[in-house]
């Protein structure tokens, strides 16, 4: 008999078990296969998409966008199971953004549906417990288990997703400042995660963050403590405070929150991509990303972004398609011969890709007091909604489908570099389009006030004081909240497995990520070493971002192709040796 390991039971766990189901019945030669899922949380949804979580907090895609299912896009050598996306699987409209306990009945049936539809032969067997440890036994490993037990099977998987670590050292010493000085201090972490009782209402709170965990913790700060919106008669939504919520004080680096999700859905063409990012325009590496790789990334992004604006919207361009490519194929990213193209063929300013101003629409920008950056906050917010839900400006959406690409051929490449994770997810994977119309309303209330950008937080007489260059002046206030994940890091892992295979030298880390070896993901060790039967997979793993989101159905998702990949690794070249389990 043989067994594989997979340790953590959410989203990229579970796409491993019906990746490891689907292909065992062609690569084993033996009906006689158990896999052991081992998470503290149910299997489907693990920690994050745990069922126990407010309905109030909502995934960040559309039901449309998110399946578990391999479909006939996917390119992999295992069979293609189809199944339904989260919008079929509900029978409801496709722009539907789902609560998070919604999402974990549809994970949750996945998985349910992987076990059922196993081979004959093929168990899955689920332990709600944690892993403490590995350690080899001949011809396999041996999983030491919290509950007491000890498995031994052919191969591990690591797939425990996005996990806890301790603090940094800015954030224990600004713990320390709020302890010796009365203060509150809100550290990073899921929302659903944190103790916001503490957070008194009524009172100003600085918050630092204006991404994905800021919209959450708005919800919960204002939502989930009675507030209510409502549309006046003229559509336009105003928030009903309940007296209850903290006044917020928002600011981060960019001094905007991440673009709304495209609130239409896109019927161009999808863009020929990739065409300019491959292994041999970048040549040998090492690379460093801003001089070498972000080039290439913005010609490839500015391909799509065109190629929608000519085809889509032929007036709006003097050139067609085929004169425009063919021009623009042959000049490089950022050249005076490329910018005068662009001039040309597109006459608007407004229709024109501008990655700065994209990426840093405050840089430079002072205002004279606070209001004027709430003046034009509001307008900035009112634009971002408009864009994103008039298919005159699909030309994003087809950019979007380009950064989709992009991060694909990186993955594929193992290339990670955290700005461009930073800039993808602000562009592309932002909140639903109702939460920013929510910002904008609780700003026009008063209960969110915005700080500006390059946030610079301190703690002067007692108190935590906020300033930014874009005003003058700040904002002081006892609580100061972290609106953010913490990074991933394998040395600040609080994992007892990763800790214990971290300190004997068996897992070593790449920029916080766990490195494995790229061609098949085993777990290489402090001396670059890979484990014959250790592998790791998922996005806090070296290569593995692609695979963090949710797959987009018909999209060849990087999340089936890798993990369909290392199911048929860990099948064929693992599982081949009978040992015996120890209970």
């Amino acid at each position: 008999m043989s067994a594989v390991a997979v340790v953590g039971a959410g989203p990229t766990g579970t796409c491993l078990v019906e990746r490891i189901c689907a292909n065992a019945a062609e690569l084993l030669s033996w009906p006689s296969l158990d896999i052991h899922v081992i998470d503290p949380y149910p299997p489907g949804g693990g920690r994050v998409w745990r069922k126990e979580q407010p309905d109030l907090l909502w995934m960040n895609s559309t039901a449309a966008d998110v399946t578990l299912f391999t479909d006939e896009s996917v390119q992999c050598e295992g069979p293609i199971r189809p199944g339904p996306s989260l919008a079929e699987w509900l029978g409801r409209d496709s722009g539907l953004f789902a609560s998070r306990p919604v999402q974990n009945a549809y994970l949750s049936h996945v998985f349910q549906r992987a076990v059922k539809t196993a081979p004959r032969g093929v168990r899955v067997h689920v332990h709600a417990t944690r892993v403490l440890d590995l350690a080899d036994v001949p011809g396999g490993q041996a999983v030491t288990l919290e509950n007491g037990r000890t498995i031994e099977v052919d191969a591990v998987i690591l797939a425990q997703g996005h996990g806890d670590v301790t603090p940094t050292g800015e954030e224990r010493s600004l713990a320390g400042l709020a302890a010796g000085s009365g203060l509150r201090y809100i550290p990073t972490g899921y929302a659903a995660d944190l103790d916001l009782d503490v957070i008194p209402e009524g009172e100003p709170a600085i918050v630092r963050g204006m991404g994905l965990a800021f919209v959450d913790l708005m919800v919960l700060l204002t939502s989930g403590r009675g507030g209510r919106f409502v549309r006046e008669y003229d559509e336009e939504l105003v928030y009903l405070p309940s007296g209850r919520e903290p006044l917020l004080h928002v600011g981060s680096r960019r001094g905007v929150p991440y673009h709304s999700k495209t609130g239409y859905p896109f019927r161009g063409v999808r863009p020929p991509v990739p065409r300019f990012l491959t292994a041999k325009a970048l040549g040998e590496g090492p690379w460093n990303f801003r001089r070498d790789v972000w080039p290439l990334v913005r010609k490839e992004l500015a391909f799509a972004y065109y190629h929608e604006l000519i085809t889509a919207h032929p007036k709006r361009s003097r050139v067609g398609w085929e004169e425009f490519q063919e021009a623009f194929a042959a000049e490089e990213w950022g050249s005076l011969a490329m910018r005068r193209l662009i001039r040309q063929a597109v006459p608007r300013h407004l229709d024109r890709l501008d990655f700065e101003r994209l990426d840093r629409p405050l840089e430079k920008i002072r205002f004279g007091d606070s209001a004027g950056l709430q003046k034009w906050m509001h307008g900035y917010l009112a634009a971002d909604l408009d864009r994103r839900s008039d298919p005159a400006h699909s030309a994003d959406h087809a950019m979007i489908l380009g950064l989709l690409s992009v991060y694909g051929v990186l993955s594929e490449l193992g290339i990670s570099d955290p700005w461009f994770h930073g800039f993808f997810s602000y562009v592309a994977s932002g909140p639903p389009g109702p939460r920013l119309e929510e910002l904008r309303a609780l700003a026009k209330a008063g209960v969110v006030t915005f700080l500006g950008t390059d946030l610079q937080v301190g703690h002067r007489d007692g108190r935590w004081r906020a300033q930014s260059p874009s005003v003058p002046g700040g904002v002081e206030a006892t609580t100061l909240i972290e609106a953010r994940l913490p990074a991933p890091s394998v040395s600040r892992a609080t994992d007892p497995l990763i800790t214990a295979l971290r300190d004997r030298g068996e897992a070593e880390e790449s920029a916080g990520l766990l490195k494995v070896r790229p061609a098949d993901r085993r777990l290489l060790d402090r001396s670059d070493t890979p484990h014959p039967r250790r592998f790791a997979f998922g996005p806090w793993v070296v290569g593995g971002r692609a695979t963090g989101g949710f797959a987009r159905p018909g999209f060849n998702a990087p999340l089936f192709r890798h993990a369909d990949a290392l199911a048929r690794i860990v099948l064929s070249e693992t599982v081949a040796t009978q040992i015996s389990h120890v209970a």
